[in-house]
């Protein structure tokens, strides 16, 4: 079994991940009267669809539950494989050992303590027949652990697995791979900005400690952009909370819309620490958690400010041009 151990930067990483989805099933062709499909002379009946069931404990592992035809036949060599979307290195390849777990039933486990390099994972079955190892179908998910999963603020490093089901209905793995992290909570949107609340793991700030928005198209430092707001960080054990007033970062916009990155930095010097929620059984926030947009006047005319979530699960605030623009 092969893992990638490596810790992915809270750095100054700020472009949104693409690889969504990017992978589609080929259709069989239909029959003649579109229903039944067409199979190729010589070709052999579909292997039968196996779908698997995930239960998610609140230290970060993953159990697997395949279903399978009583009469599919299973060597010792079955795994459960996860593969790294996008991928082509040797630790973008997971093996899970499968083992029997009653009648019908194969389990595998993903422990906590095997790391996932951030990024979406392709599950797959291989039975160990000689066969291609085959996509699996989601089940049923329980992810009850994660909602409200509150970690040791100490952590050191912080590992989050989330099953979920493609648009292409397989299923799938996000992972993210943290440390230090800034969980982000409530956040109170008003006309003149935003309140940012939220929980520290793996640091604890010190004197400067800040936060601050990046201008995402003025990222070319290795440290922060050309443009940066910053605002003083409250910090009360583990907690921590800011208000970001929209006036500044509204005052840098040039064109259409312009997505600003949050961040929190913990003491001078320090490296920046992203803000994101990740804490929970969603896998995909941008189009579930969704929050007012403010309209705010600058010189430029009536702008519309407010926060999001990116296709990553980061924190960010989008300042947009007047309504029509």
């Amino acid at each position: 079994m092969t893992a990638s151990s490596q810790l992915t930067a809270t750095g100054p990483n700020t472009k949104e991940s693409s690889a969504i989805d990017q992978e589609p099933e080929v259709p069989a062709r239909p029959g003649p009267d579109g229903t039944e499909p067409l199979r190729e002379r010589g070709a052999t009946t579909a292997p039968a669809e196996l779908r698997a069931d995930c239960i998610a404990d609140s230290a970060g592992g993953l159990t697997f539950d395949l279903n399978v035809p009583q009469d599919t036949h299973v060597t010792w060599s079955a795994a459960l494989v996860l593969r790294l979307r996008g991928g082509d290195g040797a630790d973008d390849e997971v093996r899970l050992p499968l083992g029997p777990n009653g009648a019908g039933r194969l389990r595998a486990v993903l422990p906590s303590t095997v790391a996932l390099a951030e990024g979406r994972w392709n599950a797959y079955a291989d039975l160990g027949d000689g066969e291609d190892p085959r996509r699996l179908l989601p089940g049923i998910n329980d992810l009850r652990s994660l909602v409200d999963r509150r970690p040791l603020a100490g952590i050191g490093r912080l590992g989050v697995r989330i099953p979920y089901a493609t648009k292409f209905g397989n299923l799938a793995l996000r992972s993210w791979l943290r440390g230090p992290h800034a969980e982000a909570g409530d956040i109170l949107v008003t006309p003149d900005g935003m309140t940012v609340s939220g929980r520290l793991y793996g640091a604890a700030p010190a004197a400067g400690a800040r936060a601050e928005a990046w201008l995402r198209r003025t990222a070319a430092s290795a440290e922060a952009p050309a443009v940066t707001v910053t605002v003083p960080l409250t910090v009360e054990g583990a907690e921590f909370s800011f208000t970001l007033p929209y006036a500044e970062p509204a005052g840098h916009w040039e064109d259409g819309s312009e997505p600003w990155d949050l961040w929190l930095r913990l003491t001078e010097g320090a490296r920046p620490v992203r803000i994101a929620r990740l804490l929970d059984d969603v896998a995909d926030k941008k189009q579930v958690f969704t929050y007012p947009v403010m309209p705010v006047r600058t010189a430029a005319g009536h702008l519309r400010v407010g926060p999001y979530y990116t296709l990553d699960n980061d924190l960010a605030l989008r300042v947009a041009g007047p309504a029509g623009s």
